[in-house]
């Protein structure tokens, strides 16, 4: 039976061309009581397939793999707004993947050198809505942000888009932010979709890390405390 603390069991479908990595990740993963692998897949295609036919709540997937790749199963994902979380899981920490990544519509980046636990947490935490970068990542990429010209602001954030930023670094959903404020979901929706444009970002990660490289707000990514 799970504790209280596991309301509900997540569905996971497992995507990656290895089938023994396939099945030391499995085995990890369910040994938490609240995750359950419902599907495998060894190709991006195969893992679309099964996607239709399972409607996991989170998708893990590698980014390179036959047929289709882990990036064109993400834009697919989007593409046909299936309601599944997105977990990129992969032995890849150059950066220009990890912006593919993020800007193809992935809720989060985890390499598979990462502690079990931290791999499990990020599952979780992309089922309640949430993004997840690779701690290893996280300097990386503001570094790699910090040097590139596009992260120049168009024009300011206001302070309830600076507020509205902070709350999503801490992993807040918009529904979390709206009731935090005081605001609607639209009203929430409407200044992210400001905040994506002033900071030239394409993803609630991508934005929050820009804002961190220009010393807008100071956040960790990675904080799941909220």
């Amino acid at each position: 039976m799970l504790s209280q603390n596991f309301p509900r069991i997540i569905r996971v479908l497992l995507a990656d061309d290895h089938i023994v990595v396939r099945a030391g990740i499995r085995k990890f993963l369910e040994l938490s009581p609240d995750l359950q692998v419902v599907a495998q897949a060894s190709n991006g295609q195969e893992a679309c397939e099964l996607l239709k036919q399972f409607n996991p709540d989170v998708a893990v997937l590698d980014i390179q793999m036959p047929v289709m790749s882990g990036i064109e199963v993400v834009r697919w994902i989007r593409a046909n707004r299936l309601p599944v979380g997105v977990l990129m899981l992969t032995a890849y920490d150059d950066i220009p993947y990890v912006q593919a990544v993020l800007r193809s519509g992935a809720n989060g980046y985890i390499l598979k050198t990462a502690d079990p636990r931290e791999i499990i947490e990020g599952i979780r935490d992309v089922f309640h809505g949430k993004s997840v970068l690779d701690v290893a990542l996280t300097q990386k990429l503001l570094v790699k942000l910090a040097k590139q010209d596009e992260t120049a602001l168009v024009e300011p954030l206001t302070e309830r888009e600076l507020q509205i930023l902070s709350l999503t670094a801490k992993g807040y959903t918009n529904k979390a932010i709206a009731v935090q404020l005081g605001i609607s979901d639209r009203t929430v929706q409407n200044h992210l979709a400001n905040i994506f444009q002033k900071l030239n970002a394409e993803s609630r990660t991508e934005a929050v890390m820009r804002a961190v490289s220009l010393g807008l707000i100071t956040a960790n990514i990675a904080d799941r405390g909220s």
